[in-house]
């Protein structure tokens, strides 16, 4: 968070004199599930075993809802999330000039589209673009160079029923849908409004002109057979509320309060998925060091319907989702796989992908679940460095925990110079959290780019 504005390393001293203005506190939870960066509006997606998490990106320091881009993560154990850059952004559409606010991707066809809101440079309005890759992590490219639908109304959300009709949704103050051609990026008909009746979104006070509670973010889906819209209620501050229909449409029933008002972020954003026999509700807090209103971060729980398909009442919590199985420290894990860290941040890779960079001394990445089985004998780091490099401290179960191992790595002559480096390990058995906690001298050590244990 602490360096996110600086395009290029500047030199030692000055960078020194920033650090100590701006380091945040230590952050050891879990929850929030990204901490490289500020982020917003998750918005979940299950592909082959794997939770897609498209979010929006809040600027550093910012004071409004300054956001020009939409970044995309992963993870196969709800503990771990991989940062994969961001494929998108307001330069992906040439009409667009601001705002890159709340979206969903969704998949069909074996294309992946992301609808987004953004303001339309020649009116000035917000309106609701669509994208498309092949890949669910991108590149993604405007599927259509020009606005799919606008009024003046943000947040979309796509809901596929079991016919295979898709429907857009989307709005504030006011709620819309429209019906999805196949093809995904036309539609018949017109947007039509959906009636915001007390009796379907519940009942405001004290604001004449918003009778219900529906405030933004909707978020549509089925469950036997029932439809549920989820959305952010009665700003300001939010809290997430939630009606069912028997269709797509409606009529739609005012059943509660799902996540009461709490957090430092006025605005919270719901995201629901099913995933590996169990359900998971997204949404965004203010939790990180300098966060609040306009500096978000998306946290995720574990939850359980109720017998009869309600909500249960879900609380904001630091320790997040449980761990999904283990993680395998055999095989090739990116760097950006992070369950919690301090101080880190990632930039894209000359190798590909991303890496973690902007070292210092006492920096660490943890990933949660790693099971050694019977034994390492071994950790291998692919790394790079332009100053004289660092030292890389394998440690278990806490950031001053047992030390298993230590890699020296040396100056490579450049920051994307990557050479691979390897270190005994004392044969740390059974599964631990493990922490590269990195050492050395001042200023910034070293990148990462992946890390894996030997058997």
């Amino acid at each position: 968070m602490r360096r996110r504005s600086f395009a290029v390393r500047l030199p030692l001293l000055v960078v020194g004199l920033l650090v100590l203005a701006l380091l945040p506190a230590v952050a050891k939870a879990d929850n929030p599930i990204v901490q490289t960066i500020y982020t917003a509006d998750p918005a979940p997606l299950v592909v082959n075993g794997r939770v897609y998490l498209y979010t929006g990106h809040d600027e550093d320091g910012s004071t409004n809802f300054t956001m020009r881009e939409w970044r995309v993560w992963s993870s196969t154990d709800m503990a771990n999330w991989t940062d994969h850059g961001s494929p998108l952004n307001l330069a992906s559409f040439t009409w667009a000039d601001a705002n890159a606010w709340a979206g969903q991707v969704v998949a069909r066809n074996g294309q992946f589209y992301w609808y987004v809101p953004m303001r339309q440079r020649s009116t000035g309005s917000m309106v609701i673009g669509v994208a498309v890759s092949s890949s669910p992590t991108g590149p993604f490219r405007d599927a259509l160079g020009r606005p799919l639908v606008g009024n003046g109304e943000i947040d979309p959300t796509v809901f596929i029923d079991d016919d295979g009709q898709a429907y857009l949704y989307w709005g504030n103050p006011r709620l819309w849908f429209v019906r999805l051609n196949p093809d995904m990026i036309s539609f018949s008909g017109s947007p039509t409004q959906i009636p915001l009746t007390t009796a379907g979104f519940g009942t405001r006070t004290g604001n004449a002109s918003r009778p219900t509670l529906f405030e933004e973010g909707p978020w549509v889906y089925k469950r036997n057979g029932l439809y549920y819209l989820v959305f952010a209620a009665r700003c300001c501050s939010e809290f997430i509320a939630y009606s069912t229909g028997t269709g797509p449409t409606g009529p739609w029933t005012f059943r509660g309060t799902i996540m009461p008002t709490q957090g430092s972020s006025f605005t919270n954003h719901p995201g629901i998925i099913d995933f590996n026999g169990s359900s998971y509700f997204f949404y965004h807090n203010g939790a990180l060091p300098g966060g609040g209103g306009f500096t978000r971060s998306v946290a995720v729980e574990r939850f359980t319907y109720n017998a009869d398909g309600t909500f249960p009442t879900i609380t904001m919590t630091t320790a997040g989702a449980p761990q999904v199985g283990t993680l395998n420290p055999y095989v090739r894990q990116e760097a950006e796989t992070i369950a919690s860290e301090s101080g880190v941040e990632t930039e894209r890779s000359s190798e590909g992908g991303m890496n973690v960079g902007w070292i210092e001394n006492g920096d660490w990445i943890k990933v949660k679940g790693a099971a050694f089985g019977a034994g390492a004998a071994s950790f291998t780091a692919r790394v790079a460095s332009a100053t004289s490099g660092g030292r890389v401290e394998v440690r278990l179960d806490n950031v001053n925990g047992p030390l298993a191992g230590t890699c020296t790595v040396p100056g490579t002559g450049g920051w994307q110079v990557w050479t691979t480096v390897s270190c005994s390990v004392n044969r740390p058995t059974g599964t631990h959290d493990v922490y590269l906690r990195f050492a050395g001298g001042t200023g910034f050590l070293l990148n990462v780019n992946w890390w894996q244990f030997t058997a």
